[in-house]
Formats: structure tokens, C-alpha cells, sequence
């Protein structure tokens, strides 16, 4: 990476936030060089890794959807969705960061916030547990694991990808596969805890990857 550069990051988030302190610890530690995380964005209060930016001396946000089901009564979902994600843009350029990180963000990004960053030329990145093509959207890990137990896959994976607004479909910046293995694991929950160290390095490395890309077409320009 090019020492010259600072890199300002956005994390979107909506839980426990595991993935959210791997950047942390690697902005730190020196595997995200001149990286910061200039603000986490929660669209869940109650999700802990508020709590773990917030220890980390990181500035957040809750903008959750509720409210908007409540100020927008009479707007469709979809609209409703529309207002959300308006707001969120503006919140998330106020900052200026260099790239966006959806950590565990739970959340499909529609076209008001998608587009306002491309226009701002401001990366968005997703970490997904799945291989490219392979269970997009929600329960993926659920999905793969089923179908391991019914003898349809041997391997299932996660990945570092663009965000486009089909989902979980843009560009991998990098993939991790992961087989199953007869006996470790048969429980879904002792799965789930594997993969999960797999996405740890994996947000960090693909993070690392799209800044030196970033940065590799700024000088371009």
C-alpha cells in the first residue's frame, strides 16, 4: 500500500459487530496502514458492536428504518426505504470517506444511496458468507449447510465484493473457500464459528485490496 495515503472508512453494521473489530484491530496493528474508521453506522441500537467502536474511541450513528415507517405513514415500504437511504447517503458523505465497509450491515442499499456514492466516487464493499453466485441474500450460511447435510456441496465460502444493486453480486475483490469436513462439522452452530475466523482475515484482506485499488485509480486520474 502507498504509505502517502490516509484512508477514511465508513462501517455499516447491524449486530454483534466480530467483523467490525477485525478492522478495528487491523487499522491498529498495522495491516490497514494509514487507515481510520471515521464513523460506525448501526441501523440497530441495541447491536454490540456499537459498543465495541464506541470503546475503540470510534464515532457512531443509529439510523435505523422504524423511524421511517412512523414519519412516512402513507409511503409504501419501498418509498419508505427510499427516505432511509436519502438520509443515509447525506450522513455518510458528511464524513468524506474514502470507502465504505458493510460489515454485517443487514440491510439491502438501494438506489438513492448507491447512486449518491458512485457520484461521489466512494467505493462500497460487502463481506458475504458465500462464494460468488452461490447463496445470495440472507441465511446464507443456513442454506449451505442444508444443502452440505442433503449431500448436494462439499465447500461453501465467504467473499469481499463490490456492492451493485443486485444483490450480493458485484465484483469479488477476494474469496475464501471453505469445505465441510464430516464430524467437525455436522452442527451448524460449530460451522458457523469456523466461518466466521475465515471472514475475520478475510474483511480485512479484501479491505486492504480495494484501498490499494482506490488509491492505484485516484492516481490514474
Amino acid at each position: 500500500m502507498v504509505d502517502r495515503h490516509h484512508t477514511r472508512l465508513t462501517v455499516l453494521i447491524s449486530g454483534n459487530g466480530s467483523n467490525l473489530q477485525a478492522l478495528i484491530d487491523a487499522t491498529r496493528d498495522g495491516r490497514l496502514p494509514n487507515t481510520s474508521i471515521v464513523r460506525v453506522i448501526s441501523d440497530k441500537k441495541a447491536a454490540y458492536g456499537v459498543e465495541r467502536a464506541k470503546q475503540a474511541g470510534i464515532p457512531t450513528h443509529y439510523h435505523g428504518f422504524p423511524p421511517y415507517k412512523e414519519r412516512f405513514p402513507d409511503l409504501a415500504r419501498q418509498a419508505q426505504r427510499v427516505e432511509f437511504d436519502k438520509d443515509l447517503a447525506k450522513l455518510v458523505l458528511d464524513d468524506k470517506p474514502d470507502m465504505v465497509v458493510c460489515a454485517g450491515y443487514m440491510l439491502i442499499l438501494t438506489p438513492p444511496l448507491l447512486d449518491a456514492l458512485a457520484a461521489a466516487s466512494v467505493p462500497i464493499i460487502n463481506l458475504h458468507p458465500a462464494l460468488p453466485g452461490e447463496y445470495n441474500g440472507t441465511h446464507a450460511i443456513d442454506r449451505a449447510h442444508a444443502d452440505w447435510r442433503a449431500g448436494k456441496t462439499t465447500r461453501t465460502g465467504v467473499m469481499v465484493h463490490y456492492v451493485i444493486q443486485e444483490v450480493d453480486m458485484g465484483t469479488p475483490i477476494l474469496t475464501r473457500e471453505i469445505p465441510f469436513v464430516s464430524g467437525e462439522d455436522d452442527k451448524l452452530e460449530d460451522f458457523e464459528d469456523k466461518l466466521h475466523k475465515v471472514e475475520w482475515g478475510a474483511i480485512v484482506e479484501g479491505t486492504r485490496l480495494a484501498i490499494e485499488q482506490l488509491w492505484r485509480q485516484r492516481e490514474q486520474k
